[in-house]
């Protein structure tokens, strides 16, 4: 039984919910946000709560219930206060900066490397080894603070890479002279 699919969701007086069918699209300050639910799945908003109905007790409906309960729920939060993830560099001479639309990294490779950021995403670099990545859609977040850290991840000897902030990077030994 999926308890987080039977939750009702809060909408803000500041959001603003149109319902089309299976279309749910949301507007707040200017930003849009869509989802449409899947196929037999049915939303209903009641004064300012919107509830998620599933077609059948299926075990994929069950699963896709939450899912899209989740999904609405993020597009509110989103709407309301937005998303942010923090990555940090570390590494002798490794930085980030901003140049207009591209975020530019030199992280110790002969050339630097540049980051095209999406349509979607603000980035800041409050210092040289900080990245702060916010956007109104969680998983746009989500996608480009990996997409960033992907470039070089951090790795186990000394530690130099990109990383998420606060994340433990388990430092291994490296090799004993005897």
């Amino acid at each position: 039984m999926s308890r987080v699919g039977k939750k009702p969701v809060e909408v803000p007086k500041e959001v603003k919910l149109e319902i089309n069918g299976r279309l749910i699209k949301m507007e707040a300050k200017g930003k849009t946000l869509q989802y449409e639910l899947h196929e037999g799945f049915t939303a209903e908003l009641n004064g300012a709560i919107l509830t998620v109905k599933r077609p059948s007790d299926s075990r994929e409906s069950k699963a896709l219930h939450g899912t899209a309960r989740s999904l609405i729920a993020n597009m509110v939060k989103g709407l309301k206060t937005g998303f942010e993830k923090k990555l940090e560099i570390q590494g002798v001479g490794y930085k980030a900066q901003l140049k207009g639309k591209v975020l530019a990294l030199e992280l110790g490779k002969s050339h630097t490397v540049n980051y095209n950021i999406p349509v979607d995403i603000v980035i800041e670099t409050p210092s040289q080894t900080e990245i702060v990545i916010k956007g109104i859609n969680k998983q746009s977040v989500g996608q480009t603070a990996a997409e960033i850290r992907k470039l070089y991840p951090p790795e186990p000897y000394k530690g130099k890479g990109i990383r998420y902030a606060g994340e433990y990077v388990r430092r291994k030994q490296g090799k004993s002279v005897a």
